[in-house]
């Protein structure tokens, strides 16, 4: 190249780069406007549009569908990518997958009541996704990657079983909507962590150790939770659920176990998944005790919506979004601690303390929302930046 030809300037927007961009960064606004609205309502009565459903419905939903399937979304798309070698959806083609997502948000607050409306758009926006995570995956005929990717099927019906009982159609769709759908979703976070956390705390914890996992345990964790699922959502038989959840708390502490070292304490991309795994096993152990106690059974939806659920994915969001851009994942933000500390701080308000002092849950309920906001608050301020921005080392990405 002549030395005096122009060079050609670096962009400075590269959000529709890859899939995790604009589905990481629209995950965390939204679930920072969603648990804001949802405070705001609960705790302080504020009315709303017409929605053509109830708002705690209204929270359940858009928690598992949208903030859930937008990391979904993200995940998917980049990790497919890297599976197969293969381009998934980017420029303006996300662009456009990323705008029906939000219309489907939106929709219900602009034109209220139009809850067929609100069904297409988000049936469309679950297809578009299927479509593409599956297409890669089929052309480089890496058929080992359905199971996961499969999931996104799962929770297009869980979806669709949702609106046909707001709809009237199913007497029970909305009620085996929301429980399929947070079920499903955290098998697919479970997945997810048991596919990288392990490799992670090997590479990561600075010094060499071989952790413990068992075929037996992969197994019956798939098992067992498929007959935990068919029985709570459908059957809903208390005792059987109750002796599923049982061995489920078991393996996956089993699982834990063979997983522990203690490096993973000086590295917050480590022991926010590791805690929200375990938040998440201690779910399984609440259900196991509903029989033998008034406890109330939202405390297990919360240990599993905020422990494997939000902590894992905000820990999933954190560090794919440094890999994926170029910088260094040993040289992360300051705020990365405070901001898994929280959402740890938002579990023990929401799941723990009610279960020591359960005349205070109101309380509990807004600390742990405030907690949840500062959480959000702080992963935008360090994260939005970096979602926009290109790759700190010029590569493509």
């Amino acid at each position: 190249m002549p030395i005096n030809a122009p060079v050609s300037p670096v962009p400075r927007f590269a959000l529709f780069n890859l899939g995790f961009r604009p589905f990481f960064l629209l995950a965390g606004v939204y679930s920072l406007v969603t648990i804001f609205i949802w405070g705001g309502v609960y705790i302080y009565g504020w009315t709303t549009p017409r929605l053509p459903f109830s708002t705690l419905h209204w929270h359940a939903h858009e928690m598992i569908f949208g903030y859930g399937m937008a990391v979904a979304a993200g995940f998917l798309l980049t990790a497919v990518r890297n599976w197969t070698g293969l381009d998934t959806l980017r420029g303006y083609s996300l662009a456009g997958l990323a705008a029906l997502w939000l219309a489907a948000r939106l929709i219900g607050w602009i034109v209220p009541g139009q809850v067929v409306t609100m069904l297409l758009l988000d049936m469309l926006f679950d297809v578009w996704l299927i479509v593409a995570v599956f297409r890669p995956i089929l052309r480089a005929k890496q058929h080992d990657q359905i199971g996961i990717a499969s999931k996104l099927i799962l929770l297009t019906l869980a979806n669709l079983c949702f609106y046909l009982g707001v709809s009237g159609v199913l007497e029970q769709g909305i009620i085996w909507g929301l429980y399929s759908g947070l079920y499903v979703l955290l098998a697919l976070v479970l997945s997810m962590a048991r596919r990288v956390l392990p490799m992670f705390i090997e590479r990561g914890v600075g010094y060499p150790v071989k952790l413990s996992n068992r075929v037996w345990i992969d197994r019956s964790a798939i098992y067992v939770y498929v007959l935990f699922l068919m029985a709570d959502v459908f059957w809903r038989n208390v005792p059987v659920t109750a002796a599923l959840a049982g061995l489920l708390f078991v393996t996956h502490s089993m699982r834990l176990a063979g997983w522990y070292t203690g490096g993973i304490w000086n590295k917050p991309l480590l022991w926010v998944i590791y805690v929200g795994y375990g938040g998440a096993t201690f779910g399984f152990l609440l259900k196991a005790v509903v029989p033998f106690t008034s406890l109330p059974p939202t405390l297990a939806l919360h240990a599993f919506a905020l422990g494997g659920i939000g902590m894992i994915t905000v820990g999933m969001m954190a560090r794919i979004s440094l890999g994926h851009t170029g910088h260094n994942i040993g040289r992360h933000s300051r705020l990365l601690a405070p901001i898994f500390v929280s959402l740890c701080a938002a579990y023990v308000a929401r799941v723990l303390l009610p279960l020591i002092a359960p005349g205070y849950t109101l309380l509990w309920l807004g600390i742990a929302q405030a907690a949840w906001l500062i959480a959000f608050a702080l992963f935008l301020w360090v994260y939005a930046p970096i979602l926009i921005r290109p790759r700190a080392d010029g590569m493509p990405g």
